[in-house]
């Protein structure tokens, strides 16, 4: 089996670091719903404490949310220039390939969550 093209692997490292910003927003309103829990009240002992954890847990994620955005613009202008070469390449008359189609999609997919998390 061949290695994977650079079109190939410039689309799945785009297309991890968009499923990898969605768990970091599914995880913040997961800890938001867990303080609101703790702040509501709660029978442990530890409650003062949990809530200082998820607290700060929840600020260390929405730190980490903006970096991994750089990294999806990046990973983004990286593909884009792939598949301006990859179109080149193309250009002979060749039909788009299989992985032509998944970059673009992945292009789009990025596109859409670097719009909706701005």
């Amino acid at each position: 089996m061949p290695p994977p093209s650079k079109l190939a692997v410039a689309t799945s490292s785009l297309v991890r670091l968009v499923k990898e910003e969605a768990s970091y927003y599914k995880e913040m309103e997961q800890q938001e719903a867990r303080i609101k829990k703790l702040e509501a009240g709660s029978d442990e002992d530890n409650a003062e404490y949990l809530l200082k954890q998820e607290k700060q847990g929840l600020e260390e994620t929405k730190n980490v949310i903006p970096n991994v955005r750089s990294k999806i613009s990046d990973a983004l202008g990286k593909l884009e220039e792939q598949l301006a070469s990859e179109s080149n390449k193309e250009a002979g008359g060749e039909a788009p390939t299989e992985e032509v189609t998944k970059a673009k999609e992945a292009i789009e997919k990025a596109k859409a969550a670097l719009r909706e998390s701005a």
